[in-house]
């Protein structure tokens, strides 16, 4: 459309279309857009290019300071809205204790926890508005689960999830303390050296691309993981257990891939064939190289109860498809 045609709301599911006059060449295209869209922040925009929401001529532009191009066209997609009030669906998950207070679950893997553009149904959140009913008492006002923490939509394991705001309250303090007893089991590849100790690093959003985190010298939160070896298998693989200090977005995943040994089946941070899959028997390469997810469990949460104070603990095991790949791992070590 052209400049001094009407723009349609950025809130709503349709693209803002623009080619750009001879007037604004050499401009910050961020700028530009934001201009000329009205009511969008230059802030806004800015995070919608780096997220590969703008085209130029039809190809993504993920640069927020490119120069404008005059007579160039540009299109900026916008995200559809969440609703602020998720429907109750009705999906199962095991439920591993349950009161007036919490809920504890084992989350299957490929089970979103809250919904998000992407992912605006079929959620953690919407199976426990359907299962809590009008049992639920409800956070802010409202009838909905208080989520105090949250795992990866791959990451299978144990959860606590608030029904009081009470609960909330205590349970994400404690969460924020690290006065939660938490491990997670981990498949790596190749055999860490030492077979325990700990990794460091500050953890920020990757400055090459947006959608995944990464270490970084400064803009980071402090990060600590604390593992150690349960199993290896020859050198090719290893089983750690790891406990978190600290918890950021993707912690486990990005310092055990900054140390070298990348969760098995990683989408985001195992990029290429690890070298240790070299040494890795042809039937289980081919398990391990395959494998549809990152090999991350929360095996065990423990905490005290928001109201009564009793110490309660809960502790799962692999799901199935990690148990089947641990299997055949067992069965060449045999052999």
């Amino acid at each position: 459309m052209a400049v001094d045609e009407p723009v349609p709301t950025p809130f709503l599911p349709v693209p803002f279309l623009l080619t750009a006059p001879e007037a604004a060449a050499g401009q910050r295209v961020d700028r530009f857009l934001a201009d000329a869209i009205g009511t969008v922040s230059r802030s806004r925009v800015k995070v919608l290019i780096e997220e590969g929401r703008l085209s130029r001529d039809g190809k993504v532009l993920r640069e927020p300071a490119a120069l404008v191009r005059a007579g160039t066209a540009y299109q900026l997609d916008f995200p559809v809205p969440v609703s602020a009030t998720p429907l109750p669906q009705a999906i199962p998950f095991p439920i591993l204790y349950e009161d007036a207070d919490l809920i504890v679950l084992d989350k299957p893997a490929g089970l979103v926890v809250h919904p998000a553009p992407g992912n605006l149904d079929h959620t953690l959140v919407n199976a426990l508005l359907a299962h809590c009913g009008d049992t639920l008492p409800g956070i802010g006002g409202e009838k909905r689960p208080g989520i105090v923490h949250r795992l990866d939509k791959d990451t299978s394991g144990v959860m606590v999830v608030a029904k009081t705001e009470q609960a909330l309250a205590k349970l994400s303090a404690a969460f924020a303390a690290r006065d939660m007893d938490r491990a997670y089991l981990a498949l790596v590849w190749g055999l860490p050296s030492p077979g325990a100790g700990e990794i460091e690093g500050a953890i920020g959003r990757d400055p090459r691309e947006r959608k995944r985190m990464a270490l970084v010298a400064r803009g980071g939160k402090a990060a600590l993981t604390r593992y150690r070896t349960l199993r290896a298998w020859h050198a090719v693989v290893a089983l750690l257990e790891c406990r978190l200090a600290t918890g950021r977005t993707h912690q486990i995943r990005v310092h055990l891939a900054a140390k070298g040994h990348p969760v098995v089946g990683d989408p985001v941070y195992l990029r290429r064939v690890p070298a240790a899959a070299r040494a890795a028997p042809g039937d289980v390469r081919h398990l391990l190289l395959d494998f549809p997810r990152q090999a991350l469990h929360a095996t065990r949460l423990g905490f005290a109860h928001p109201r009564t104070g009793k110490a309660l603990e809960f502790t799962t095991p692999p799901p199935p498809d990690m148990t089947v790949l641990l299997a055949a791992l067992d069965a060449t070590a045999g052999s």
